[in-house]
C-alpha cells in the first residue's frame, strides 16, 4: 500500500512539474501578436510561416511563435516584442538547429507531458550523423532537423503530408542527393532515387501500400543517418530478412566476404535498386550472379547444383498443378490434392531462403520433403485422371446398352403394331 501511495504521489509531482513546464512555454499564446503582424505583411518570405503555423503540429498542441523563438507575443510594438533580452532568436544557424529543436524534444519533462511515448534522444542521436558531422565542420548544406521536418507547418509522422511519412522520405531526401548540382563536392552518387524506385522495395511501398517496407531512413537511419559499412550491411538486412542473415552468417562465403571487404547483401542483391529475386541468378549459367564470382571449381559446381534442386521442386510442383487442373475440368473431386501440394510450395518458398546457407546437403534436405509431396500430389492426380477416363468409358458403354435397349423397345413396339392390325 505505502508502494502505490509513493507511485501516486510521484506521478502527481511529475505532472505538475510538466503542467507548470507547459504553463510556462504556452504562456505567450493567451495574447499571441505574432501571426497577427505577420500573416497581414506584404513579404512572403514574413508571412506565409505564419500563414503555414496553421497546421502545424505544435500550434495543435497549443504551442506558439514564440515558444520556440522567444521573444513577448503580448507586445504590440515591433521591437518590444523581439527583443533579444526576452529570448527571442529569429532564424536559427544551421549548427544552432538541432540544439534550438532539442531545447523542447530534449526535455523530457516537457515533451512526455505530451505523450510519454515520444523520444527524447533525437538530439544526441543526429549529433552522430554524417550530416551532423559536416554541419560541425561548417557546411550549411548539409540537412538538419527543417531540412526535413521543415519549419512552421511541420505534421505528425503519421500525417500522410508530412515529409517524413513512409511514403514521403523518399522524396524528402531526394530533394538534396538527387540533385546533381547540391551534391556536387560529396563524392557520393545522385542516382539513389530512381534506382530505389525500380526496386522490389519500392514496389512493395508504392503499389501494394505496405508501409513496412523499407525507405531511406529503414536503412540508412534518420536522426542519425549514415551509410552502412559493408561489414555491417547484412545487419541492416537482416533486421527484416533474418533467417537469410542467420544462413549467411554460417556459410562459407561468409569469411571470404568479410576478408575481401565486400557487403554481403549487395554482392547478390544491389542495394538501392533491389529486385524481386528469381531462380535465375542462382546457377553457374552466364547470366547468373554466382557466375559473377565463380566460373570452375567446387563453388561452380554446387552453385549448379543447387539451381538444378531447385528447378526439380519447382517443375515438380508446375506438373502436378497441370494434372490436377486438368482432374478438375474433368469433374474430379482432387481439391484435398491440391491442398497437400501447397505444401510442397512452402517448401519451395523455404529452400529458396536455405540457399543462402551456400550448401548443396542443407538445400537437398530442405527440398526432399516437398519432392516427395509433389511426387504423390503427381500419382494422385495421375489416378483421378485414370479414374476420369474409365468413368467417362462406363459412361459411354453405359450410354450405348440405354441406346440398344431403347432401339429395341422400339422396333418390339413396332411389331406388336404391325401384328394389330
Amino acid at each position: 500500500m505505502k508502494d502505490l501511495l509513493k507511485l501516486v504521489l510521484a506521478w502527481a509531482i511529475f505532472s505538475l512539474a510538466a503542467e507548470t513546464t507547459v504553463f510556462a512555454r504556452q504562456a505567450s499564446t493567451a495574447t499571441d501578436t505574432c501571426v497577427g503582424c505577420h500573416k497581414d505583411l506584404t513579404e512572403s518570405r514574413l508571412s506565409l510561416p505564419a500563414l503555414a503555423t496553421a497546421s502545424d503540429v505544435h500550434t495543435g498542441r497549443g504551442l506558439s511563435c514564440a515558444s520556440c523563438h522567444g521573444g513577448d507575443a503580448s507586445e504590440t510594438d515591433k521591437k518590444r516584442a523581439m527583443n533579444p533580452a526576452k529570448g527571442f532568436v529569429g532564424k536559427p544557424r544551421a549548427a544552432g538547429v538541432a540544439e534550438f529543436c532539442g531545447k523542447c524534444h530534449s526535455d523530457a519533462t516537457f515533451i512526455k507531458s505530451f505523450n510519454p511515448s515520444l523520444r527524447v534522444d533525437q538530439e544526441l542521436e543526429y549529433r552522430t550523423s554524417v550530416h551532423s558531422k559536416r554541419i560541425a565542420e561548417g557546411d550549411t548544406r548539409a540537412a538538419t532537423c527543417i531540412s526535413c521536418h521543415g519549419h512552421h507547418d511541420i505534421r505528425a509522422v503519421k500525417d500522410t503530408n508530412s515529409r517524413v511519412h513512409p511514403l514521403r522520405v523518399v522524396e524528402t531526401c531526394g530533394r538534396c542527393h538527387v540533385d546533381a548540382e547540391y551534391m556536387k563536392g560529396y563524392q557520393i552518387p545522385t542516382d539513389q532515387l530512381p534506382k530505389y524506385m525500380s526496386s522490389v522495395h519500392a514496389e512493395n511501398l508504392y503499389k501494394k501500400l505496405d508501409l513496412s517496407a523499407p525507405t531511406c531512413n529503414d536503412c540508412h537511419g534518420n536522426h542519425g543517418a549514415a551509410p552502412p559499412g559493408a561489414a555491417s550491411v547484412s545487419n541492416v538486412c537482416g533486421t527484416c530478412h533474418v533467417r537469410q542473415s542467420e544462413l549467411f552468417q554460417k556459410s562459407p562465403h561468409k569469411p571470404v566476404f568479410d576478408g575481401l571487404g565486400i557487403g554481403e547483401c549487395l554482392a547478390c542483391h544491389n542495394n538501392h535498386d533491389t529486385r524481386h529475386p528469381t531462380d535465375a541468378i542462382l546457377g553457374n549459367h552466364k547470366t547468373a550472379v554466382c557466375a559473377t564470382c565463380h566460373s570452375e571449381g567446387a563453388g561452380f559446381s554446387a552453385a549448379g547444383n543447387m539451381r538444378l534442386a531447385i528447378g526439380r521442386l519447382a517443375e515438380g510442383i508446375g506438373s502436378a498443378d497441370e494434372i490436377l487442373e486438368r482432374g478438375t475440368r474433368l469433374g474430379m473431386e482432387v481439391s484435398r490434392i491440391k491442398f497437400d501440394l501447397n505444401q510442397a510450395r512452402n517448401h519451395l518458398i523455404d529452400a529458396r531462403v536455405v540457399v543462402h546457407g551456400f550448401s548443396p546437403d542443407l538445400l537437398d534436405t530442405a527440398i526432399k520433403p516437398g519432392i516427395e509431396i509433389t511426387r504423390k500430389a503427381r500419382q494422385q492426380g495421375i489416378e483421378a485422371l485414370d479414374e476420369a477416363g474409365f468413368r467417362r468409358k462406363g459412361l459411354a458403354l453405359a450410354l450405348i446398352v440405354i441406346g440398344l435397349a431403347i432401339l429395341a423397345t422400339y422396333l418390339k413396339v413396332r411389331d406388336i403394331e404391325k401384328a394389330g392390325r
